[in-house]
């Protein structure tokens, strides 16, 4: 799979930091046009250029990984919520296959398109695709996965540090309760989505 890049991830985590917190107040609205809803007539040209830039980043691939990603948070959302026997399960199992089966990483592809024309001019998106033709920028689309997962692990080890401290700063203003406060500890993989958006944009 090609580097899923800075500018890519963050409209994903952004994408993904909905679609979380819809889950916790009941079942998320999936809109059925997809990303026809809201689009803009957009110059043939700089279309296709921008088009040639999602597909250099690997802009449709990442998508699919972030869905499935995403389902999985889903899956454990709703697990919780649900009630813990069979019916329950095959609730969450139906919600799943729905979910992927009208997730279409063609229409999230296209609201990135959008949001292009909208950021960049032509002559820039060009620029864009000479970068990430180049050396430099093939480099650049190698390392930044490598990167964000540094900073993903930077980002939590530095957010616990801090946490644990003010917890035990709390400990006699609240004993009590400071006593038996504890972090959950994410599952492998959940907090890539939300910390990746630290990532620099071109």
């Amino acid at each position: 799979m090609k580097a899923v890049l800075a500018l890519v991830i963050i409209y994903v985590a952004m994408f993904f930091f909905a679609i979380q917190g819809a889950s916790q107040n009941n079942v998320p609205a999936v809109h059925q046009d997809g990303g026809a809803r809201g689009r803009t007539s957009i110059d043939p040209a700089k279309e296709a250029d921008i088009r040639s830039l999602m597909e250099l980043v690997g802009a449709r691939d990442a998508m699919q990984e972030f869905a499935a990603r995403g389902a999985d948070q889903l899956h454990d959302n709703l697990i919780a919520s649900v009630p813990a026997n069979e019916r329950g399960q095959k609730f969450v199992n139906a919600f799943i296959q729905g979910y992927k089966a009208k997730f279409n990483a063609d229409d999230a592809t296209a609201q990135l398109v959008d949001i292009y024309d909208r950021h960049f001019t032509q002559d820039e998106i060009k620029g864009l695709l000479q970068f990430y033709a180049s050396p430099l920028g093939q480099k650049f689309a190698a390392e930044m996965p490598k990167i964000n997962q540094e900073m993903q692990a930077a980002n939590r080890a530095f957010s616990t540090r801090i946490a644990k401290g003010v917890l035990q700063d709390l400990r006699n203003q609240y004993p009590g309760i400071a006593a038996h406060a504890r972090f959950a500890k994410p599952r492998a993989g959940q907090a890539e989505g939300a910390t990746a958006s630290a990532g620099t944009q071109p």
